[in-house]
């Protein structure tokens, strides 16, 4: 017989549930079936690494979020970062929902997302959380947190547009009081 303490697993949980979302964001349905999408799970250190870099966007921006959310990260046992490269799906003419003309004149503006990019980004950000609804482990959607992962280039450089899922168990959601 074999005894197994909650505190003694919560770490391996969560980053069980994180690869669970990942695969979730993975199969979520993608424009024209290209997918832009690029996923990391981070813990321990790293997540230390992301706090301290919200609470430096914090001190430079004048932001209070910043440093809310940095705080809250530390009580994360696990976060799902989920970013998309932009490129555009060659739909030219048919499309203009970025506001262009085509693709080729959207792409004279590279930092400007083609839709299909954010919409995919979007449906498998959905996917990943809806999963970690229905295992009812507490998360929250963190724009703040993708921004700190970009600054300190934990994705390639193609990455343009990412969000942070932290992902925490215990008695209470502590991305919660906002």
């Amino acid at each position: 017989m074999s005894i197994y303490h909650e505190n003694n697993h919560k770490l391996d949980r969560s980053l069980s549930l994180a690869y669970q979302m990942m695969i979730a964001a993975r199969t979520a349905p993608k424009g024209k079936g290209r997918d832009t999408l690029e996923m990391l799970i981070v813990d321990g250190e790293d997540i230390k690494l992301l706090s301290k870099q919200l609470h430096l966007m914090g001190k430079r921006t004048d932001t209070a979020f910043y440093h809310r959310d940095g705080d809250n990260l530390l009580k994360a046992e696990a976060i799902l970062l989920i970013g998309t490269r932009i490129e555009t799906l060659g739909l030219d003419e048919i499309c203009q929902l970025c506001g262009f003309d085509n693709c080729k004149e959207k792409e004279k503006s590279p930092n400007t997302p083609c839709v299909f990019n954010t919409s995919d980004l979007n449906l498998a950000i959905g996917s990943a959380v809806s999963l970690a609804a229905d295992m009812r482990v507490d998360n929250r959607i963190m724009f703040s947190v993708g921004k700190a992962a970009q600054e300190i280039q934990l994705f390639d450089k193609n990455v343009k547009i990412v969000f942070g899922i932290p992902i925490s168990i215990q008695s209470k959601n502590p991305f919660f009081d906002r």
